[in-house]
């Protein structure tokens, strides 16, 4: 079995172990028996900062953790924005995988799946989208803002939900942040509406 297969059954272990009613409704009659899809490993300089973080103390996490930098290296990882969107200095500190999707290294068209990588000191603003998307933080301590509303610190496990359309931004300090992503109910390889923005 490949680190990228292991990272998938990570993956499911995972979200299925957990029970928040709103992660076991988005979740609920997806087929995990999806398709490989073969796509190159691409690194991006944000993927150094795995090797910073402290694996989480909760067993669940930790796990999940240790098969995403154990995957890295093998991973198509990708960014969305370009350097018109938020500067260059962005695109050094941010980047993501979709580990199953329309793109992914497993192939749905119902439900995309993979992670988010943050540098430090980083402000991803205000943005949309037609899917609804749950996060889970895998590091503690980023800073999150939804519909507007101030920032708020959000911990390791923490349930992050953003309805359709509603507008949300995330902030990192001094720690990078890396975070589960579930997105469904929209154009999955849509690309973010940045607020404020004609497109």
């Amino acid at each position: 079995m490949s680190a990228v297969d292991d990272l998938l059954q990570a993956f499911q272990r995972y979200v299925a172990s957990r029970s928040d009613p709103i992660l076991r409704r988005f979740i609920a009659g997806f087929d995990w028996r999806m398709g490989g899809r073969l796509l190159a490993a691409r690194s991006l300089p944000v993927v150094s900062y795995l090797n910073d973080l402290h694996r989480p103390a909760d067993v669940a996490e930790s796990e999940l953790f240790s098969s995403l930098v154990g995957a890295a290296d093998a991973l198509h990882w990708a960014q969305t924005y370009n350097i018109a969107d938020f500067g260059a200095d962005f695109l050094q500190r941010y980047g993501w995988v979709e580990l199953f999707g329309t793109r992914g290294h497993f192939v749905s068209d119902e439900m995309a799946g993979g992670f988010l990588l943050l540098g430090p000191d980083v402000h991803y603003p205000d943005h949309h989208h037609l899917a609804e998307e749950i996060y889970i933080p895998l590091t503690d301590g980023s800073l999150w803002s939804k519909d507007s509303q101030v920032f708020l610190p959000r911990w390791t496990g923490e349930i992050i939900h953003h309805p359709s359309d509603i507008r949300h931004a995330m902030r990192t300090e001094r720690t990078p942040l890396a975070a589960l992503y579930l997105w469904r109910g929209g154009p999955l390889a849509q690309k973010s509406t940045i607020a404020g923005r004609v497109e």
